[in-house]
């Protein structure tokens, strides 16, 4: 009796689930998109006909791409018993059920289980740890589905017993089967109504989509449902329709996600690469999928220190008033100064030379820190008795504001960790410094000596030391 109701209840969510969920292929021919991994000939496909999945898969792509379906489709062609858990709501203890049951099934009846784990990333450490047994002693064959980097989001264990699938978005040819086929079908879809959708709301539906299916599909379920019949009965669907429908486009951006990442590693590399086109073109996708404005500004002040530098040393003072700016107004009129900033920085000359730093605070990791020069240290505690700043020339009396002397410690002396760009202001500074340094050299005896600035570090760590 309560197989009865079960099975009535199953029918009766499956007939009143949303279009999206009944139109889910149940087979490889009904299948649209990911030729590439289950096309005729490919490697998963043979697998699931020849229902030889013997190696756990790991599914990863973003939403709408067909990982869930995929996992059902191998449950329908499967002899293998199937059991799924979504990590978002499953534990522990329902994996140990599961495993339990998979061993108890393998006992008495020989029959294999795969497991689908939607969600997999979702599991911490300890939880995907508990798989890694009865995955590696075949208890259970593993289908995971994530929209994360596997190879981040997965213990490296797991992984490596696994074969990873990566699905891509549909195209727009494959959202349009898609709505098509919903219309037409009368068994599962809309085939039993007339709908009449316009060729330009259909175009509008599969643009906006961006390749997630479900979305095309919820769409379309919601034009229709929402758009009454005229007086013959039919459902048209007009472009103004399909616009209401789906007003906005779809864009897959999870804060704490590889779109994330991808997305400002992108931004960033555009303004470095100087193409403010491409810079302001993955500033709007930020902005348009609620990016925190503040984290892009403190990227570009970043930027402007790292790969701006001197090059324009107005740009740390453009990016850090435009943080100044947005603070003060917000959105939506704070874009401007970020705009501003943005078309600055990726127009601006580019120097690195910043980076100049991480050369000194090498040579301190490497070598430990040199001794203070007596002729620099604080004179004002005891010179006398200790001749602490003894012999230092203050610059400021000299005509030229410079006077030539030791700063580096002895066995330094020579080294250059600063090598100026030939971009915008930098050069200016690279004719002052050739200057400043040769005089430099002069004084201290080394004139004969020859020392390139722009050698690289593994070089200048194998200059031979001028004092020792």
């Amino acid at each position: 009796m309560d197989d009865l109701f079960d099975h009535a209840m199953n029918n009766r969510m499956l007939t009143e689930a949303p279009l999206a969920a009944r139109m889910r292929p149940r087979n490889l021919d009904e299948y649209i998109g990911q030729e590439h991994i289950i096309g005729e000939g490919k490697l998963l496909r043979r697998a699931i006909q020849a229902d030889r999945l013997f190696s756990s898969i790991i599914l990863c792509g973003p939403p709408g791409t067909g990982k869930t379906t995929l996992a059902q489709v191998i449950a329908n062609q499967t002899k293998s018993h199937f059991e799924t858990l979504s990590a978002i709501l499953a534990g522990k203890s329902d994996l140990r059920d599961v495993i339990e049951r998979a061993q108890e099934r393998n006992r008495l009846y020989k029959q294999r289980t795969v497991l689908f784990v939607d969600e997999i990333h979702r599991w911490n450490k300890a939880q995907q740890d508990a798989l890694l047994p009865f995955v590696e002693n075949g208890t259970i064959t593993l289908i995971g589905a994530t929209t994360e980097n596997p190879f981040f989001e997965i213990i490296k264990a797991l992984v490596s017993r696994s074969r990873i699938f990566q699905l891509r978005n549909l195209n727009q040819a494959e959202i349009g089967t898609l709505l098509d086929r919903a219309i037409s079908d009368s068994e599962r879809g809309y085939g039993k109504r007339q709908i009449k959708l316009n060729p330009d709301a259909r175009a509008h539906l599969v643009n906006m989509a961006s390749g997630d299916a479900r979305n095309a599909l919820n769409a379309l379920e919601l034009a229709v449902e929402s758009t009454p019949p005229d007086v013959n009965g039919n459902i048209l669907i007009t472009l103004d329709v399909a616009q209401e429908s789906i007003q906005r486009r779809a864009v897959l951006y999870d804060k704490d996600g590889d779109a994330h990442y991808d997305t400002i590693s992108a931004f960033i590399k555009s303004v470095r690469g100087s193409d403010p086109d491409a810079a302001l073109y993955w500033l709007a996708k930020m902005i348009y999928a609620g990016e925190d404005p503040r984290f892009i500004l403190r990227r570009l002040i970043i930027l402007a220190g790292e790969d701006i530098g001197l090059a324009d040393p107005m740009g740390l003072v453009i990016a850090s008033s435009a943080a100044q700016a947005f603070d003060y107004i917000g959105l939506p009129e704070g874009i401007y100064p970020i705009v501003e900033t943005v078309l600055y920085l990726a127009t601006a000359p580019k120097s690195n030379s910043a980076g100049a730093y991480f050369k000194a605070m090498q040579r301190i990791e490497q070598e430990g820190a040199g001794s203070v020069p007596k002729h620099l240290q604080d004179g004002n505690r005891d010179s006398q008795a200790t001749g602490q700043g003894k012999d230092y020339v203050y610059p400021h009396e000299s005509e030229t504001h410079f006077t030539p002397q030791q700063y580096l410690p002895k066995r330094l002396l020579g080294t250059y960790f600063y090598s100026p760009s030939n971009q915008g202001y930098e050069i200016h500074v690279s004719s002052r410094l050739d200057m400043w340094r040769n005089a430099q050299k002069k004084a201290l005896g080394i004139e004969n000596e020859t020392f390139l600035p722009n050698l690289p570090q593994d070089q200048i760590d194998n200059l031979k030391r001028i004092i020792k």
